[in-house]
């Protein structure tokens, strides 16, 4: 996907709005919480030293339960949390230099369960990762903290969009500055499909959209401009 895609297809989260030609629904009015909803995902990052050791090290590990996905010298292990038991002993026995990361705590989460009316979730899903940093301004990274927080009672009209998308689930997982989205959608769709209209008739989104974009950047080794990059499926590249 080109940068420029990219660049209009998030400024996360609450970048994907309005598709679908149906009828609107609405999204339900919980109290909101500074509680995050608890999910059963995690994600483990590996951040290798050089990226032609990224086959080696995923046939070291062998068969994993974990959806993989790359984005140049990054790997990331998507999956259930009770599946990383030993994973963390395995990458280690590989003996390949790598950082790893563990994103076992989501920031945010979107639920078309506990947020839409239409709540019959699809099946099965596709997954999406993308990966951004926050900037180094720890004040401003505060600010996009208390958004968050805050975005289901004052921003609506965001988890609005997502229901109205047959957004599944959101999930955003903060590392340091690190950002790492996970949005799922309906297996037989693509977000190509439906991000085209997620600002249409929706004048807050377009807002919020421009609000968020001042708290991001891309991770080292994007282009400059470039801010979120999508994590391609391992399995697709074969």
């Amino acid at each position: 996907m080109k940068p420029s895609t990219i660049h209009k297809l998030l400024i996360l989260p609450g970048m994907l709005a309005l598709l679908f030609a149906c009828q609107p629904k609405s999204a339900k009015q919980h109290e909101p919480t500074d509680a995050v909803m608890h999910v059963d995902r995690v994600a483990v990052e590996l951040i290798l030293d050089k990226q032609s050791q990224c086959d080696s090290l995923l046939s070291l590990l062998g068969q994993t339960p974990f959806e993989t996905y790359q984005w140049k010298n990054h790997l990331v292990l998507f999956g259930a949390d009770k599946d990383t038991t030993g994973i963390a002993g395995r990458i280690r026995q590989t003996g390949i230099s790598l950082t790893m990361k563990n994103y076992d705590t989501p920031m945010y989460v979107f639920d078309r369960a506990m947020q839409c009316d239409d709540s019959v979730a699809a099946k099965p899903w596709r997954n999406y990762l993308l990966t951004a940093n926050l900037v180094a301004d720890t004040s401003m990274q505060k600010e996009y903290m208390h958004y968050h927080a805050v975005q289901l009672k004052e921003w609506p009209e965001v988890a609005q969009g997502f229901c109205n998308a047959d957004f599944q689930q959101l999930i955003v997982f903060r590392k340091g500055r690190q950002l790492l989205l996970v949005i799922s959608i309906p297996a037989d769709k693509t977000l190509d499909e439906l991000n085209p209209k997620t600002e249409e008739n929706n004048p807050r989104v377009v807002e919020w959209n421009k609000v968020m974009s001042k708290y991001q950047e891309g991770i080292a080794g994007t282009e400059p401009g470039e801010i979120w990059v999508f994590l391609e499926p391992v399995d697709a590249k074969q």
